[in-house]
């Protein structure tokens, strides 16, 4: 039987450029091959589309890679795409990778793909919105304030009189939409906010305020089986920092998790994994999501950010949780592509 041709696409034209870049190459690597044949589909800094050898796949950064894309691989137009491959595995991440863009152009050329359509890919990149939409369904949120960049340059006083009234301090100052932690900032004190809300602003129009949350930090891959969505398993995170930034998500020794939670009791777990299947619900995710949050000291269980991807890299949450269900790499990544094949083959329309 002819092997299903899986484009893994990643690079891309965000700030988690190097993150894709990681996970593209672990999910390439990890492709049973018996089963499929995988396609190394690079995206560039302006969009366009390369088919890489594996020479370039295994080098350290998407520079070193851009660099060679022109003597060593093959430049191949949107329009090519169908005729290349038959299923979109996206290790893309951040702006046109996780917010409905690159789910769009899967649905206009016909390729099904891993995650969430675009609206769900797009509620889980805009933090204010989604917050909406989980309020609205009975899923608590940080309690939070967005401000626009116009706002802020024509009156940052009241701004800053209208945050410090809404918040107590340490404060989180964010762009509203950005991942890997790009741009956030824990406010101590009001001399600090000026400088947490532009930092947050290199990154997108808005920035959103938010109640800093004191408690135990945690993440769960949730997967869409036949019977409705379920966890693969609740991880407790314990950052070396105030909070879990860039390095302690990708920096090997910066933080440690634990899974299953080695801090957080059975029974609150069990709110956790009926909070983040409400919230994968909610948002109307597909195939699967990362959904994390915090249980606060008090024990109850705050949902902070509900993601339509995954990294994939080898120590991540996707790998780390899908080996306490007793399931390697390639057994888990067969897993996510059959269910997303059966979503596809049911859908009327776009996801």
């Amino acid at each position: 039987m002819e092997r299903l041709k899986v484009g893994v696409i990643f690079g891309g034209m965000s700030s988690e450029k190097e993150v894709s870049l990681n996970s593209g190459r672990n999910v390439h690597d990890n492709l049973d091959r018996d089963r499929f044949n995988p396609v190394a589909v690079f995206m560039d800094s302006r969009g366009g589309l390369w088919i890489l050898p594996w020479q370039l796949i295994s080098q350290n950064t998407t520079i070193d890679i851009s660099e060679r894309l022109e003597p060593e691989a093959r430049r191949i137009g949107y329009e090519e795409l169908p005729h290349t491959i038959d299923f979109a595995f996206l290790a893309l991440h951040g702006k046109y990778g996780d917010d409905g863009c690159i789910q769009g152009l899967m649905e206009l050329l016909g390729i099904p793909y891993t995650g969430p359509g675009v609206l769900a890919s797009a509620l889980g990149m805009d933090k204010a919105v989604q917050q909406k939409v989980l309020e609205a369904s009975g899923i608590r949120t940080p309690r939070s304030m967005v401000i626009e960049c116009a706002v802020w340059k024509s009156g940052r006083e009241e701004v800053e009189k209208a945050v410090c009234s809404a918040f107590n301090f340490p404060m989180v100052t964010k762009p509203t939409r950005e991942g890997s932690s790009f741009g956030v900032t824990i406010v101590k004190n009001p001399g600090e906010l000026a400088a947490g809300i532009e930092a947050g602003l290199v990154w997108d129009t808005t920035v959103l305020i938010e109640e800093f949350l004191e408690g135990v930090e945690f993440s769960s891959i949730v997967f869409e089986g036949e019977c409705g969505p379920y966890p693969l398993a609740v991880t407790e995170i314990r950052p070396q920092n105030c909070f879990y930034g860039y390095d302690d998500k990708y920096m090997p020794g910066k933080c440690r998790k634990f899974t299953p939670p080695k801090n957080i009791r059975p029974d609150i777990v069990k709110i956790i994994e009926k909070e983040v299947i409400k919230t994968f619900k909610a948002l109307e995710f597909r195939s699967y999501g990362r959904i994390d949050g915090f249980v606060l000291t008090d024990g109850s269980v705050v949902i902070t950010d509900p993601n339509s991807s995954s990294g994939m890299a080898p120590s991540s949450f996707f790998f780390e949780q899908a080996a306490e269900r007793g399931m390697a790499p390639s057994m888990i990544l067969t897993e996510l592509i059959e269910i997303s094949l059966r979503v596809h083959s049911r859908k009327k329309g776009p996801l």
